[in-house]
């Protein structure tokens, strides 16, 4: 009998990685209150705090870039949701569990996709402009995994960029508004919080430190002091060498919750997008993404021997999962000596490809790639976190008064692997959810003002130099293909990277000062040695994670790892039964 039969909670395997519970910041200089903290400006941040903004008194806003710089900007395919009359929340359900590979938690995907529809609606209420059928009902294609025609876009394949307009536009209309504060260029340093509880148990949100990068009363490191904070950061595609995400993506959000108290689970399913286009071996930062919607119109994938090659592999072709079709290409790669294979989408005609894809035309074309004569060499890269922050379905984490919403939270919808345009709901549906829930904490006084208490343990602080050795160790160790030998090696560099930490600056020695250079490069540090200890102890395949020496899925490891900081500020892993 499994333990996820059994509803057994198992005791935690101290992985012997320490990981510091704050970082090494100056004082803040400035300090502001507030009823909620929103940290990020994703489709998540930008909900949550436009649903806060007329239900609590003062609501901050976190960003930092621009409001418009948040990952939602970036995201070609869709959003997913069950609006045609032919389709069903239901249906929506199966193909979400089917891509989750069994570790889905089934509850969150319901709220997901029962909630979905009304959500989008409410999207398309306050200014975003959805592509249209001729009927006037909201256009709606497929993309890999789903059987059915709900994914709604806007623009063609410029969906996320239309739905950040849209919502940085309710923004601004009210951002002269007392009742809220919006704070550009700031970097959320650590999350604030108060005396701990009975038995080591995390103490409260007090608030969260930020370094803002302004004038004024606003400049340089200053503290917002709030009894809940919602963290929206997104993702952690700078952890690996070449990523589709924005270089913002430094996993701030899921670093800083984790030296706060908070559980971060499923942080091994990583998701690399299969078809990202390749510019050569040396290319790094964020590279353009081929959208999923491109295979859904029927482009199809070659080797580079002109074969094609997904139909072998699983029954819906390049429309399977993400995972499968990424697995499948790394492995086509591996069989023909190359590193890449080829997206064939020249049948689907030149003026089909520029009116339904005009972004990904452009950006091809700035690569010197006109797709409609030429195939287009592709190879996977990372794109989407299907782990996070641990939350119940109002968005809570352990921490009482901390939230996690979007990319950045682990609700148990993705499981092992995330379906096609699933995300941009996901921040929506719970981003709505986690700023009901605060509201009514706050106005019923569950939440309240506490004096935040400094976390014991010595601060950390790695050198912003030390980025591109973390990112190369991360790729080689916990990238597409796995297996205990690169793993173990992998958490040993990291270590080694670990101990380049912060020296105080009497010291005389100092090997970086605290800024935001070295804040993102230490949260890349935590995030990436999560990620390679949870990839080490799950022995098996599943979804975004594939181990070559366990290359199938076992059902006694059809369960969550939860990883925490114990009282010594060891990370742990917990194997926890799904509910």
């Amino acid at each position: 009998m499994t333990l996820a039969e059994t509803g057994a909670r198992t005791a935690p395997t101290r992985t012997g990685v320490h990981v510091a519970t704050h970082l090494a910041a100056p004082e803040p200089g400035w300090t502001t209150h507030a009823d909620a903290v929103v940290v990020g400006s994703g489709i998540a941040g930008l909900t949550a705090a436009l649903e806060l903004r007329t239900r609590v008194p003062r609501v901050v806003l976190v960003t930092k870039d621009v409001l418009a710089s948040g990952s939602t900007v970036w995201a070609q395919g869709g959003i997913a949701a069950a609006l045609a009359p032919t389709d069903s929340p239901e249906a929506h359900l199966a193909d979400t569990l089917v891509a989750g590979a069994g570790l889905c938690d089934e509850r969150a995907v319901r709220v997901l996709v029962t909630e979905g529809p009304a959500r989008v609606r409410e999207l398309a209420a306050r200014g975003a402009v959805f592509d249209r059928a001729p009927d006037g009902s909201i256009s709606l294609g497929r993309e890999g995994g789903h059987l059915a025609d709900r994914i709604a876009h806007a623009g063609g394949d410029a969906t996320g960029a239309e739905v950040s307009r849209a919502l940085v536009a309710q923004i601004e209309a009210v951002r002269d508004d007392p009742g809220i504060e919006v704070l550009e260029h700031a970097l959320v340093v650590d999350v604030l919080t108060g005396a701990p509880g009975d038995g080591g148990r995390p103490g409260p949100v007090a608030g969260v430190t930020v370094h803002v990068i302004g004038e004024g009363s606003r400049d340089g490191v200053g503290a917002v002091l709030a009894p809940a904070v919602i963290l929206a950061t997104g993702g952690i595609g700078q952890v690996y060498r070449s990523s589709t995400n924005p270089v913002q993506a430094t996993g701030d959000g899921i670093a800083a919750a984790l030296r706060a108290g908070a559980r971060l689970g499923d942080v091994e399913f990583v998701q690399f997008h299969p078809t990202v286009l390749w510019l050569g071996s040396a290319v790094k930062g964020q590279l353009t993404l081929v959208s999923e919607a491109v295979r859904g119109e029927g482009a199809r994938l070659l080797d580079t021997d002109g074969v094609r090659f997904m139909p072998q592999v699983h029954p819906l072709a390049e429309l399977a999962p993400r995972d499968v079709v990424a697995h499948a290409i790394v492995r086509r790669m591996a069989a023909t000596g190359t590193d890449h294979v080829w997206l064939d989408a020249r049948h689907l005609g030149a003026d089909f490809l520029r009116h339904r894809f005009p972004t990904i035309t452009e950006r091809l074309a700035d690569h010197g790639v006109d797709w409609t004569t030429d195939l287009v060499p592709v190879a996977p890269a990372q794109h989407y976190f299907s782990g996070g922050v641990v939350t119940d379905l109002d968005g809570r984490t352990a921490v009482p008064g901390l939230y996690a919403v979007g990319e950045a939270a682990c609700t148990g919808v993705h499981g092992a692997n995330r379906l096609a345009s699933n995300s941009l709901l996901e921040g929506l549906v719970f981003a709505h959810r986690a700023a009901n829930h605060v509201a009514e904490a706050i106005s019923s006084g569950t939440l309240t003002v506490v004096p935040p208490v400094l976390r014991r343990g010595e601060p950390a602080l790695v050198a912003a130099a030390a980025r591109a050795r973390v990112q190369r160790v991360a790729t080689d160790g916990s990238g597409v293909l796995r297996d205990a030998e690169g793993l173990r090696r992998a958490l040993d560099r990291l270590g080694q990277v670990g101990t380049d930490a912060y020296v105080p600056p009497e010291d005389g020695r100092a090997v970086a000062e605290p800024q935001p250079a070295e804040w993102e490069t230490t949260n890349v540090h935590q995030v990436a040695t999560a990620i390679t200890a949870a990839a080490l102890l799950r022995e098996e395949t599943r979804g975004g994670h594939v181990r070559t020496d366990f290359p199938v899925p076992d059902e006694a490891w059809r369960l969550r790892q939860e990883l925490e900081l114990d009282a010594d500020g060891m990370l742990t892993v917990t194997p926890v039964a799904l509910p």
